[in-house]
């Protein structure tokens, strides 16, 4: 992509998660830093970027004139593209639209407060979507009031029964602003919407306050049967390092007085390469009947895990390969003190872990502190603090948005 694209936008991102707590899709938010944004350039190369392999995207351009450009380019092989109702007003955009419907791009209609506008181009068309951006705050009171509701009384739960059933989310839709689980859980399981954008983590961790977060037993059952069918050092690092839970608890074993071995162990190639497969097997099947089948935690594993893998793309190049590890494993455990429900120093200290990994994530300062901090901005929609972020650590836009996109463009559960 052109520097003259890249170069003069922010861009944020937000995973759009589905029933099966499955990856249904990325939503990028993009924001104009000048003037010199061509929406439709960006469309073009976002297509070619893509591949069949990439998750679904989902493009929102955040002011008129880049969205323009991009209702211009855009066609069935192109991104889908957000379209926010209360712009179509314009005359200008509501007939780009039109026409982009006409080439047969998937437009999502994205509604703001206010009645929507009942002419949006194609709306009778399946392919279609609603995404709701205003309604989550008032959906949540709904779910809340409903919650709190005494189910030993009929006329409570009638009362609650009727107000789930009077809310504005819709099936099949985007929500926007789901900031609880219980808020998630209404929109998927209780109103079949399509798609949530975002996950409440720290809401989903909590869940699990008074004890360290365990493994799923989908990671761990997934694990063993890579070791069973020897797959690479390569392919097993990455399994071992698929949740924070596991990393840590692995390294934590590693590094124990009672396996007893000369060497701290600071890394999880290290750590395969020490122990073998079979020793890890073994240690894998005592971890079984720890594990936890709550599907809620795969969205926030991997939302972290993308997060690692962003911080180690946004790396240098030409950076020797054991620094992009220990970059990884800087950005995993991003997080560990709600993985493990305690201080951040406390959870690190018992790990032998680089220090320039332990100043990153509990003091912000040391070599990975910018790519670690850029990779937490770039995981808001916030733009004014990615901006800030790069100008602090003196990182370029067009920079910071290639890695971005290489990252975002592979992503996958």
């Amino acid at each position: 992509m052109a520097q003259s694209v890249l170069g003069s936008l922010t861009l944020c991102y937000q995973l759009l998660w589905n029933r099966r707590r499955e990856l249904a899709g990325i939503r990028l938010l993009a924001y104009e830093d000048g003037s010199q944004a061509d929406g439709g350039h960006l469309l073009r190369s976002l297509t070619e970027m893509w591949t069949a392999e990439s998750p679904t995207l989902l493009v929102a351009a955040r002011s008129p004139r880049l969205l323009l450009g991009m209702l211009e380019q855009a066609d069935g092989d192109s991104p889908m593209v957000e379209v926010p109702v209360d712009w179509l007003g314009d005359e200008a955009l509501f007939e780009a639209a039109r026409a982009a419907r006409g080439r047969g791009a998937i437009l999502i209609a994205a509604s703001g407060p206010g009645p929507r506008r009942p002419d949006f181009p194609g709306r009778s068309s399946p392919r279609l979507m609603q995404l709701e951006v205003s309604h989550a705050a008032a959906a949540l009171q709904t779910v809340l009031r409903a919650r709190d509701a005494d189910p030993r009384h009929p006329a409570q739960r009638a009362a609650a029964q009727a107000q789930l059933a009077a809310s504005p989310i819709e099936p099949e839709q985007i929500v926007v602003g789901a900031a609880s689980m219980a808020l998630v859980e209404h929109a998927l399981d209780q109103r079949a919407a399509w798609a949530v954008a975002g996950w409440p983590i720290e809401d989903v961790l909590h869940r699990n306050k008074g004890q360290p977060l365990p493994p799923t037993r989908r990671a761990v059952i997934r694990t063993m049967q890579a070791l069973e069918s020897e797959q690479s050092l390569d392919q097993l690092e990455l399994q071992f390092g698929q949740e924070p839970a596991l990393a840590y608890r692995l390294l934590l074993h590693l590094n124990s007085a009672s396996l007893g071995l000369r060497r701290r162990i600071t890394s999880l190639r290290h750590g395969v390469m020490m122990l073998g497969y079979r020793t890890l097997d073994a240690w894998l099947a005592e971890q079984l009947p720890h594990t936890s089948d709550d599907r809620n935690l795969q969205p926030a594993n991997a939302t972290m895990v993308l997060r690692a893998l962003l911080a180690a793309e946004l790396m240098e190049a030409g950076v020797e390969e054991e620094l992009r590890r220990e970059v990884y494993l800087c950005g995993l455990f991003a997080q560990l003190d709600l993985v493990m429900d305690e201080p951040m120093r406390n959870a690190l200290g018992r790990l032998a872990l680089p220090e320039a990994l332990v100043e990153a994530v509990l003091r912000g300062s040391g070599p990975y502190a910018s790519v670690l901090q850029v990779a937490q901005a770039l995981g808001q929609d916030n733009p004014a603090v990615v901006r800030a972020t790069r100008a602090r650590f003196d990182m370029s836009a067009e920079e910071i948005n290639r890695s971005l996109l290489r990252t975002l463009a592979f992503a996958h559960t």
